[in-house]
């Protein structure tokens, strides 16, 4: 897959030093990634949910989540949100 906004991980782990290793593996692995459709994203991460083109991914242990607009069609992702669940759970996903 493509992924935009690659910095902005880097910004993320560098506030949630203990999320380096574990977005770092997120990045590898979607990278590689050629995802068709949302049942290929669950094959490699179980834990991933979706709301409408938004994929949701737990991270560190569901310590915190990564969220990222997909584009299935052009095989990209845009990373768009990180925090911890408290944070998570002030936005709305739907329009953030």
């Amino acid at each position: 897959m493509r992924i935009v906004a690659y910095n902005r991980l880097v910004r993320y782990w560098r506030r949630y030093p203990d999320a380096e290793k574990p977005l770092r593996r997120w990045y590898k692995l979607a990278r590689k990634a050629r995802w068709q459709n949302f049942a290929d994203v669950r094959d490699v991460f179980r834990s991933v949910d979706i709301v409408e083109d938004r994929l949701i991914f737990n991270i560190s242990g569901n310590k915190y989540r990564l969220m990222v607009y997909v584009d299935f069609k052009r095989h990209g992702l845009l990373i768009r949100f990180f925090g911890t669940h408290a944070e998570y759970d002030r936005i709305d996903v739907r329009t953030y």
